[in-house]
């Protein structure tokens, strides 16, 4: 599920973040650019999140 959902919310973010900066930059939006990107965007994503949280308790230090 969490899968999906970085997918889905990469999708979104990304998009409306290409559309706005393109709608700034009055150069045209490109749907298929802007959805390639979220898909290498969640695949980054995924992997920092796999690869880079650690799974060990944290020790208290009291």
């Amino acid at each position: 599920m969490r899968f999906i959902m970085t997918f889905f919310w990469s999708f979104v973010l990304v998009n409306m973040a290409m559309y706005v900066i393109s709608s700034m930059s009055s150069v045209p939006y490109t749907f298929a650019t802007a959805s390639i990107l979220s898909v290498v965007f969640a695949v980054l994503v995924m992997i920092l999140g796999e690869a880079g949280i650690p799974n060990e308790p944290v020790h208290d230090h009291h």
